[in-house]
């Protein structure tokens, strides 16, 4: 059979493809076919929005054009025919006009790293297309999708709220504390009204946005034809009806059907699975139709979530409340189901027939008695969900002829109640801990009970209803002896293995009483609205806010900043909220990144392979089958490298693995092709025998087994001995803090370009260390580092992360292009590059501490594992005891200068109303029996300078052209951190010219040699300076020819120097003066300065869920004269964010053998849109210049990290308010807390009736599901 064309547009130009292979996505395809690299690759999973693009398409059923957003990373191309792609690039452009949407997420400073915001511009700009005057709730569930590690959120929100119809300036007429015209007005400094004006923005005109494809229109009466496509490994065929879709089921029941790719996209890629023959049913009317029925309102299989959710929600509008009980609870489930991205495209039937164990959508339906009707040639069968359709793991009642071709959700009844609930470790997060569906029909006009059911998901392999526990209850009535009984039986019946996939075992068994709990007093809430008899329970009044669905308040955010002095020149921009100088190149998907280069003609793929052991010897490597596939072009191992295996800032890796692998992701070898995917596949096919040995996984392991690199590392100051003997208290415990994946959005990329002459290589690399990269690459290479190029456009973030781990991929592309000659590139996907790159290291510390009566610390003794601090929990009034005072000395002995502490404190303090919230909180947590508040303020001190004193130097090269134009360079990369723009901005103010004629190409070793890795925050500190000392060189020699011609022109004295064959190239160099500490004389100073800041947070927890929620954070941040205040706060609030999900979300999971469970945005969650505290208040320190920095600034970037912990300490306040309301499970007052302090380890610690239910033994052989390492 000979395969279709297939037929699509995008950005209005028609693309005919005549080869189209069903494992092609549209993200490959649209970069590598057709050039368009605006689109980003983050995940590949569909979880980090980086790749939405927006689909058109004419909807036959609703007869109109619907535009919806989607993930081009899980489409396959075979399923756009007669579709329109709009990508980035085709919505505006730096070269004709930005579109709103991008010109306000530039301007309002919501590009940093830029690599998500091609994708945050297109969900934004989809809901416009459909919806051109938003509410705010509307625009951040559009962006409930997308990710992005740099900004915090806030800046994108608020430059985004200028569209909402909600949104703008009240006026003053709100009652909103945020308002701009209720701030407090100090006439004493001039108070920046807001980082940008909105005034300036272009108005959004919907009649100006491209048309769909008139071609496309004309087809929409047109018959659709059955369409087939053949791939290298997968055949595709469209069927156009539901007769075409059973004849290819009868005939191929083996065949697997595909609409939204959610499911089969993700195992294609990351499972090594291969479905042969995918049948795609989303064209046939019968599986995409909505009837409304007597019983209830039937959907097609295909029809995707978000019509199911658009129609219940009109439903529940329009129906009786007692009608719309079930559509409410699928509406629950919907609303955190996932960004509009996944809804847009997944299907409803597919949600129900992947059977997931996990599964939002099919304990409700279960519960709810959903109708199923189930179709093949010949025959049709209609049956009731009930614990029966799901027999085993991913297995239901289909037979393998059988389509399911419609679910119908029932109305609900008079006297019918029902609720849904889901636990994910993030709000909008597809993969669900634990779901539930709940149900009961009580006897007409009774509270007794006449039919009940409760349904699980995440309790076992299938999704499961409680039947022992339901059964006894019928007849019963709807008090308190019911809800004791239910429990019980609930903890009785629903068990788990100690061992049990997924672990959190105790929480995951407390959930279902917890989520029972809820339901009753929800029911009981609902009874109490009508005449209920007096054997039904009362509502206690404490309880009713735990009946409260989550809902998330609008973001109100301030930032003060300090305005430049008057007088200061229009030309100087120092001290100005200057945009970032990529950001519009950024939201139109032009700025370049690694992987963005174009490929090279001969250019080949190269894929990492990697051990699956954690400690063990090679026995051998097989590469035969790797052979097989097509494109191979070879396999690198230790054999092939031409220099030394030996890598490593210590020089303790290989590049290779030789005979022995350390840890599961030692890189072993390459694999080399003709494309990426040819290349997945060929190290997927490389087989490996080991030899075990024994592995050292946590870091009581090492303790026991004295694993240590060197001799431990210590700092004394006083008499320990005598401080404990003096103390009046002394309290000493252990605490853990979690490690956290960097999560940088664009994942490590390389290209290792040959040049052919005396071992030259030129490689393109995402890297926060071009020197290291350097000389890595020539040790391999066995060249002089002379021979070697590293170039650095830009970085989609790093964080640390691409400091020195960047070598891994560098070093084996610059192996494959020695080996083959060509060009070879590498990008890592998400899952490897969580698994080989490492990250923030956990820590454990065991301590000691001595204090007064009155709070005062005489004594501290800690041990650190993993070079961790501590932080004790104490109050507000202790911790501002213990805090130092200028001029005191540190515990390594350096003095404190300048110190700032105390006015952030107290300017914190008073903004942030800490003892008047105090009192309120503590009100309401009597108030409330199951939801608590808590609040914390946390000082942080952060010494700036590299702690390897010899780094503390930095590099800048000037290039002053005959035209006045001025090509700067610098050792620093840009990574979202807005270096390259504060670089700019000090070239401009010592050279006294505009920043428009300043530009920055690039950082590479061919014009600022030996650079210090751009990291410990200092990289404006030490750069800035070389710049500057650049600048001064030129500004000399142009001395004269400005005392000749005075009124001249920056141009006529450029001109008259060259004419006067004076040089206009300098460079500049800088090194911090006295930085060095010896660790065995406790002296010297390790840093040049200290940064200063203050948090106060207040968070409010569900104590039955664990679920939390960030109400306000006030942050005081010392960063000395801001060089940009728009770029300071961007970096205050995105690191903060980190923090944020450091403390509280991001945690890591390993098996007992040392494997990362945790290896993409699916497992590992970072913060999104709605985690940023509800009020976020960033103000930085007036009147605080600091000497010892460029300009009177100070370094920003990781201190505010810290503050986060404001958050961590809150929750523990919460969770200590709740544990002293249930005083009688015998808890004690102290009570550990390890970070991150996730939504089990906050149920887990507010100890009640449900926890003690479920406690579970865990026998001494067991091996838990995870280890915390």
């Amino acid at each position: 059979m000979t395969a279709d064309e297939l037929v699509f547009f995008v950005n209005g130009k028609k693309v005919v493809e005549k080869n189209a292979d069903p494992e092609t996505t549209l993200l490959a395809y649209l970069r590598r076919k057709l050039g368009l690299s605006g689109t980003k690759l983050g995940c590949g999973e569909g979880g980090c929005g980086a790749c939405t693009v927006m689909f058109s398409k004419y909807d036959r059923l609703q007869n109109k054009i619907v535009h919806f957003p989607a993930n081009a990373c899980l489409a396959p191309i075979c399923s756009l025919h007669h579709v329109a792609v709009t990508t980035v690039e085709g919505i505006g452009s730096t070269r004709t006009r930005l579109h709103p949407v991008q010109e306000r997420i530039a301007k309002s400073h919501g590009s940093q790293c830029g690599f998500c915001t091609p994708g945050i511009v297109m969900s934004m700009y989809t809901l416009l297309r459909n919806q051109p005057e938003p509410t705010m709730e509307e625009i951040e569930d559009a962006l409930q999708g997308n990710l992005c590690r740099c900004t915090g959120y806030r800046p994108i929100l608020q430059g985004f709220r200028t569209f909402a119809r909600d949104g703008g300036c009240c006026g003053g007429k709100g009652n909103n504390p945020n308002c701009c015209m209720n701030q407090k007005k100090d006439h004493t400094v001039t108070l920046s009204p807001s980082l940008f004006n909105p005034e300036e923005f272009m108005p959004l005109d919907p009649t100006q946005e491209p048309i769909f494809p008139p071609e496309l229109l004309r087809l929409k009466d047109a018959p659709q034809k059955q369409l087939h496509f053949e791939g290298e490994r997968v055949t595709w065929i469209q069927a156009s009806t539901l007769k075409e879709l059973l004849d290819l089921k009868a005939q191929h029941p083996e065949a697997t059907l595909v609409v939204g790719n959610m499911e089969i996209g993700i195992e294609m890629k990351f499972k090594n699975k291969l479905f042969p023959l995918i049948v795609c049913p989303a064209w046939i009317p019968e599986l995409n139709s909505v009837e409304h029925g007597e019983e209830g309102i039937s959907f097609g299989a295909s029809c995707p979530l978000s019509c199911v959710e658009k129609t219940l929600l009109d439903a529940v509008a329009q129906l009786p409340t007692h009608k719309t009980e079930v559509f409410r609870g699928v509406l629950e489930q919907l609303r955190w189901f996932s960004g509009k991205q996944l809804k847009s495209v997944a299907s409803i039937g597919g949600n129900v027939i992947t059977a997931s164990p996990i599964s939002d959508l099919n304990p409700v339906f279960m519960a709810s008695g959903a109708k199923l009707t189930m179709v093949s040639r010949g025959t049709r069968r209609t049956i009731r969900m009930d614990h029966t359709f799901f027999p085993g793991y991913r297995k239901t009642l289909l037979g393998p002829e059988e389509i399911l071709l419609a679910i119908e959700i029932p109305y609900s009844r008079e006297g019918e109640f029902f609720s849904s609930f889901k636990q994910s470790s993030g709000r909008e997060d597809y993969v669900a801990k634990v779901t539930s569906g709940m149900r009961v029909l009580f006897k007409p006009g009774t509270t007794q009970i006449e039919e009940l059911v409760l349904c699980y998901g995440g309790m076992a392999d299938r999704t499961i209803s409680a039947l022992k526990t339901t059964r006894k209850q019928l007849s019963k009535f709807w008090n308190e002896e019911l809800l004791q009984d239910v429990c019980a039986g609930l903890a009785e019946e629903l068990q788990l293995a100690p061992d049990a996939p997924g672990g959190m075992i105790e929480f995951r068994r407390t959930l279902t009483l917890s989520f029972f709990f809820k339901f009753y007093l929800t029911v009981l809430q609902k009874l109490g609205k009508v005449d209920s008899e007096d054997k039904c329970g009362k509502l206690d009044p404490t309880f009713a806010s735990a009946t409260l669905l989550f809902q998330k308040d609008p973001p109100t955010n301030v930032q003060l900043f300090q305005e430049v002095p008057k007088g200061q020149s229009e030309e100087d921009m120092v001290g100005r909220p200057l945009p970032h100088l990529g950001a519009s190149m950024q939201a139109c998907g032009e700025a370049m990144y690694c992987d963005d280069i174009p490929r090279y003609q001969n250019e080949l793929s190269l894929r990492l392979v990697t051990s699956t052991r954690a400690h063990a010897k090679i026995k051998s490597i097989d590469t035969s089958e790797a052979q097989k596939v097509p494109g191979f072009v070879c396999f690198l191992s230790a054999d092939d490298i031409p220099g030394s295996n030996k890598t490593g800032f210590f020089n303790d890796e290989t590049v290779f693995a030789n005979d022995e692998v350390t840890c599961v992701g030692h890189i072993i070898g390459a694999v080399v092709t003709d494309t990426p995917e040819h290349a997945q596949r060929a190290a997927q096919a490389v087989k490996i025998t080991y030899e075990d040995l024994p592995a050292i996984i946590t870091i009581e392991d090492a303790i026991k087994h004295n694993s240590f690199y060197g001799s431990e590392l210590k700092i004394e100051k006083g008499d320990l001995q005598k401080g404990f003997a003096e103390a009046d208290n002394i309290v000493s415990g252990e605490f853990y803090i979690g490690g956290q994946e960097h999560f940088y959005l664009e994942t490590h990329c390389a290209i290792a370009v040959p040049k052919g002459e005396a071992g030259e290589m030129e490689l393109f690399v995402s890297t926060q260390n071009t020197t290291k990269t350097q000389a890595f690459v020539a040790k391999v290479l066995g060249v002089p580092a002379n021979r070697i190029l590293i170039r650095v456009k830009r970085l989609g973030g790093g964080f640390g992360g691409k400091e020195i781990r960047s070598t891994l991929v560098s070093t084996a592309v610059a192996v494959g292009a020695y080996k083959t000659g060509c060009p070879v590139r590498c990008m890592l996907d998400r899952d490897e590059d969580m698994l080989i790159t490492g990250g923030r290291h956990p820590f454990l510390a065991r301590y000691k501490v001595g204090f007064m009566k009155t709070g005062r610390i005489v004594a501290l003794e800690v041990d650190h594992y993993s070079n961790a601090g501590n932080t004790l929990d104490l109050s507000e009034a202790v911790r501002r005891k213990n805090m130092y005072k200028e001029g005191d000395l540190t515990h390594f002995n350096q003095k404190l200068e300048g110190f700032t502490l105390t006015r952030c404190w107290d300017e914190c303090l008073a903004s942030s109303q800490y003892h008047a919230r105090k009192s309120e909180i503590d009100k309401f947590n009597k108030e409330n029996c199951w939801k608590k508040r808590g609040l914390c303020i946390v000082p942080t001190k952060f010494g700036v300078s590299f702690t390897v004193h010899f780094l503390n130097q930095a590099g800048a090269l000037i290039h002053v052209y005959t035209d006045g134009s001025v090509l700067l360079t610098h050792g620093g990369t840009e990574m979202g951190q807005g270096l390259h723009t504060k670089m700019v901005q000090v070239a401009s103010r010592a050279l006294k010219i505009p920043t428009s004629k300043i530009y920055i190409s690039e950082t590479s070793t061919n014009t600022v040699p030996n650079t210090s890795p751009t990291a410990a925050s200092v990289s404006t500190d030490l750069n800035g300076q070389a710049v500057y000392e650049a600048c001064q060189t030129i500004l000399k020699r142009l001395e004269p020819f400005k005392r000749k011609n005075p009124s001249g022109s920056w141009e006529d004295w450029v001109i008259a120097a060259y004419q006067d064959a004076v040089s206009l190239s300098a460079t500049g160099f800088y090194k911090a003066p006295d930085v060095g500490y010896s660790f065995e004389t406790n002296s010297g100073n390790p840093f040049n300065y200290f940064s200063y800041g203050v948090a106060c947070s207040e968070v409010e927890i569900d104590c039955l869920t664990g679920d939390h929620k960030n109400l306000r954070t006030d942050i005081v941040m010392d960063v000395g004269s801001s060089l940009n205040p728009a770029i300071d706060i961007g970096q205050v609030e995105g690191a903060f964010v980190q923090g944020l999900g450091l403390f509280t979300l991001e945690e890591l999971q390993y098996s007992p053998e040392g494997s990362l469970y945790t290896r993409g945005p699916s497992t590992y969650k970072i913060p999104t849109f709605d985690s940023i505290p509800i009020e976020f208040r960033v103000s930085l320190l007036r009147d605080s210049p600091n000497k010892k920095a460029i300009y009177a600034s100070k370094a920003v970037g990781e201190p505010p990290l810290f503050l986060a912990a404001s958050v961590f300490f809150a929750i523990k306040d919460a969770i200590r308010a709740a544990r002293a309301q249930h005083k009688d499970y015998d808890m004690k007052e102290l009570f550990r807390l390890d970070s991150p302090a996730t939504q089990e380890k906050i149920r887990n610690a507010c100890v009640d009736k449900f926890t003690t239910l479920c406690v579970t033994g865990v026998p001494e052989n067991c091996k838990a599901w995870s280890l915390r390492v």
